[in-house]
């Protein structure tokens, strides 16, 4: 590959996100622009705005975040660096976990922190309208049918174009679904930890987005990975890219990263075209 033409996401196709979203299929994941620990401002915050310019000129116009990242950090700085918006860029964010520390995340599924939350990731963001906000992760202190109430409530006020979820079990979106369509679905999963594989199965079927986090860990020990790296002169995290880009139509991969070197290595990962042969040896080596 070379490492003077870092492609374009465009190149990855398309997906449309809750049905009238048209974005690449390849995004962007805003978490690690902030600090260490995803606590506070990034050592650099001239780098972290650049990743982010260059991001979407690299054809990236889905950029995904949370208000906890930081907290708030994440949120500022897309707002500092790209504020007035590409008519076609989408920024979706997140609530539902509070910070008290570094690395630390606890839940708050409480109607009045969503609301709060919502509201803030507005003026930070500094828009009219969220096009998709998720709820971080279920509260099990707080009934799941209250905390989606909310963003139904701020749906009706259009402070949010769509509703995702993150981090949910397949009974827990279709206890959502009973109160509102749902957009996207944000588990973990990368090649090695598959326990939503049938979530983004569903997510195919049913039209919704699946957006992996954490979509690139723990390569080195993976026989398959590597050696596909060497045959395509490729990173490992690139021939993983290239694997979530074939597993499925329904997943739109949202990579971080705080440097525009990776990030470029990451865009890049669109020009590899695996085999029908490779891609399944890939999925067998992760059963």
């Amino acid at each position: 590959m070379s490492e003077s033409n870092p492609g374009n996401a465009g190149a990855a196709g398309t997906i449309d996100v809750g049905g009238d979203l048209t974005v690449n299929r390849l995004g962007f994941g805003a978490m690690r622009i902030t600090g260490a620990g995803i606590w506070g401002p990034p050592s650099d915050r001239d780098e972290a705005k650049a990743v982010l310019r260059r991001a979407v000129e690299l054809g990236v116009n889905f950029i995904d975040t949370a208000d906890s990242y930081g907290p708030h950090i994440s949120e500022e700085l897309i707002g500092e660096a790209l504020y007035p918006y590409p008519d076609d860029l989408v920024i979706a964010t997140k609530g539902g976990l509070v910070r008290p520390g570094p690395g630390q995340w606890l839940a708050d599924g409480r109607p009045e922190h969503l609301i709060e939350a919502c509201e803030g990731s507005l003026r930070r963001l500094k828009l009219e309208q969220i096009p998709l906000y998720q709820f971080h992760r279920p509260d099990p202190d707080v009934p799941l049918e209250d905390s989606i109430g909310a963003l139904v409530t701020l749906k009706e006020q259009g402070k949010i174009r769509h509703i995702g979820l993150s981090n949910v079990t397949e009974d827990q979106l279709r206890r959502a679904q009973r109160l509102t369509p749902i957009a996207s679905i944000q588990n973990r999963y990368n090649i090695d930890d598959r326990h939503s594989e049938s979530l983004a199965d569903l997510c195919e079927q049913e039209r919704l987005v699946f957006l992996p986090w954490a979509p690139i860990q723990d390569l080195d020990d993976n026989r398959a990975v590597q050696e596909l790296a060497q045959r395509y002169h490729a990173q490992p995290r690139q021939i993983v890219l290239a694997w979530l880009l074939a597993r499925s139509p329904a997943i739109l991969p949202i990579p971080g990263t705080g440097s525009v070197s990776h990030l470029e290595d990451n865009i890049a990962a669109t020009s590899i075209k695996l085999t029908p042969t490779e891609i399944a040896s890939l999925t067998r080596d992760a059963d």
